[in-house]
């Protein structure tokens, strides 16, 4: 997903206990392992309804008896079975405590089924703020999809809403008018033809994020090819609106290149069992494990515009890039409190411009993440409040980019850099992680104390100050606006020679042989810098 506006730092939220049972680790979903879900959902278009069941089998960890199921109104239960038995729940607002009957003994392997109908929330600008999005296309036909990120996906079907917990695998079977496709997650296994309608029957086999979990219903028609990937032979499927065939041919030439340049950067595909897919949607798009979401207008940069105002942004399709690279930040790693939702966004920005790097060079990679730092606003810092479902600033997009961009220069080896990306997503593959993981990871494989580091960028509003003075031929120089203990390195150019200087909080000098007539900053460092 991708940020189009930020929130005032100086603002301040009142948190309720609805924040706290969305998005703390209750002890209504502790004692229990989430393995797989079977949903069935049937979607009525023309009256903006759904109904169906969700299957949700678990381990038991703990002998407990109560158990959260999360689903937002104006969606309502209608039931809720543990072996043909009708159980008993309580609500509060978004999260409903079942009272099972059933002995949960440790170890056992259980399920209930819910079921619940409704005129699910409508996405008033989606993806940003979700729902269902009913639309229809030229042709007068229904064109509907769905988004939750944030939101969460019990807008539109009852699970374990919480992040820390993602399904080992899950059955998708979407019913839907006869006239219309339904493409979901994952591979489809079927299609069953009904007396009105039709069901598609698809399957993930690699865990899933709850938001990840999709339903795209339109008058489709389909392409596709086979991409030789790091793993062997991947799919790559398309599906976009009759009258968009052409076209998405045309733009859709990127998603290979997309694909060979990010397994290059980060690994290979992690989802080969369920394939890649590219489907239009009604809104921009999202990063919907094995369906990516795509309604860029079949154009490069964002809606046609370059967010780097460098001409680079103009060489690629935005969406198409952005939200396939969350298959390997935010899909197959990904955040266990949406606290720490810069772990996806972070790093996917940052990928833009490795896209650029692998096609067009280094040179236009550090040119186009340099000119997002124009997007910045320091206005609160990138991670957000733990254990309320709050995010950090949208600065987690292109501040985050440029702070790993920062950290590439520090690392000063490239190969050794990739092979730490690449290392992310073998060490945590298809895991849920805390900042603290990463940032450990990062520093051990880098073998560089980056405390001081990460916390100044994630954790605070402050952008390092290089302050300098120049006296006779020696430069003095230190760093303001930091955090304790910051010390990190940079290149500076002195009269047109480059070389590493170690600033800190304190004052330190150098002695040169000629008068200083300039001094610049690398700009591949994010600092400032300041003369007195």
């Amino acid at each position: 997903m991708f940020a189009i506006g930020l929130t005032s730092y100086s603002q301040q939220k009142h948190f309720t206990e609805q924040d706290s049972l969305r998005g703390s680790i209750t002890p209504e979903r502790s004692w229990w392992d989430l393995n797989f879900y079977n949903l069935n959902v049937e979607v009525k278009p023309g009256e903006k309804f759904i109904s169906g069941s969700n299957i949700i089998r678990y381990t038991v960890l703990q002998e407990r008896q109560l158990l959260q199921v999360d689903l937002q109104p104006p969606l309502i239960i209608e039931k809720v079975t543990q072996d043909g038995i009708t159980l008993q729940w309580e609500s509060k607002g978004n999260a409903h405590f079942v009272s099972l009957r059933k002995p949960q003994r440790k170890g056992d392997v259980n399920e209930i089924k819910v079921y619940y109908s409704g005129h699910p929330k409508e996405a008033v600008q989606a993806p940003w703020d979700g729902g269902f999005s009913w639309k229809k296309d030229n042709s007068g036909k229904h064109f509907v999809a769905t988004s939750c990120q944030g939101l969460g996906a019990s807008v539109w079907w009852p699970n374990k809403d919480h992040m820390y917990d993602e399904v080992d695998s899950m059955a998708i079977s979407i019913t839907t008018p006869k006239d219309l496709m339904d493409v979901s997650n994952g591979r489809l296994l079927k299609v069953e033809e009904n007396k009105d309608s039709k069901t598609y029957h698809w399957y993930v086999a690699n865990p899933i994020n709850n938001y990840g979990v999709n339903i795209n219903l339109g008058d489709y028609v389909y392409f596709g090819e086979t991409y030789n990937g790091e793993k062997g032979e991947l799919t790559l499927d398309y599906y976009v609106l009759r009258d968009n065939e052409e076209k998405a041919k045309e733009q859709f030439r990127q998603a290979p290149m997309m694909m060979e340049a990010f397994e290059h950067w980060f690994g290979p595909y992690p989802f080969y069992k369920d394939g890649y897919k590219l489907v239009e949607v009604p809104y921009l798009g999202m990063e919907h494990q094995s369906s990516v979401t795509y309604g860029n207008q079949f154009g490069n940069g964002y809606l046609g515009n370059d967010l780097s105002k460098t001409g680079w942004g103009l060489k690629f399709d935005f969406i198409l890039i952005h939200e396939s690279g969350h298959e390997w930040f935010a899909n197959n790693i990904t955040y266990r409190d949406i606290a720490d939702m810069w772990i996806h966004e972070s790093f996917t920005a940052y990928s833009e411009n490795l896209y650029l790097d692998y096609h067009f060079g280094k040179k236009a990679a550090s040119e186009y993440v340099i000119g997002t730092r124009n997007n910045i606003q320091n206005d609160k810092p990138i991670i957000g409040i733990y254990d309320v479902n709050q995010k950090g600033s949208g600065d987690m997009y292109y501040k985050g980019a440029n702070m790993l961009h920062t950290l590439r220069q520090l690392v000063d080896d490239d190969e050794k850099w990739r092979s730490i990306l690449r290392g992310l997503n073998k060490e945590f593959y298809h895991q849920t992680v805390t900042t603290n993981q990463i940032e450990d990871f990062i520093g051990y494989s880098s073998g560089k104390d980056l405390a001081q580091f990460f916390d100044q960028y994630l954790r605070t509003v402050k952008i390092p100050i290089l302050e300098y003075e120049v006296k006779d031929k020696q430069l003095h120089y230190r760093y303001t606006n930091i955090v304790d203990g910051f010390d990190m390195p940079l290149k500076i150019n002195v009269n047109g020679t480059v070389d590493w200087f170690y600033p800190n909080a304190s004052w330190k000098s150098k002695s040169f042989k000629k008068e200083i007539l300039s001094v610049k900053v690398d700009n591949n460092f994010y600092v400032g810098q300041r003369k007195i």
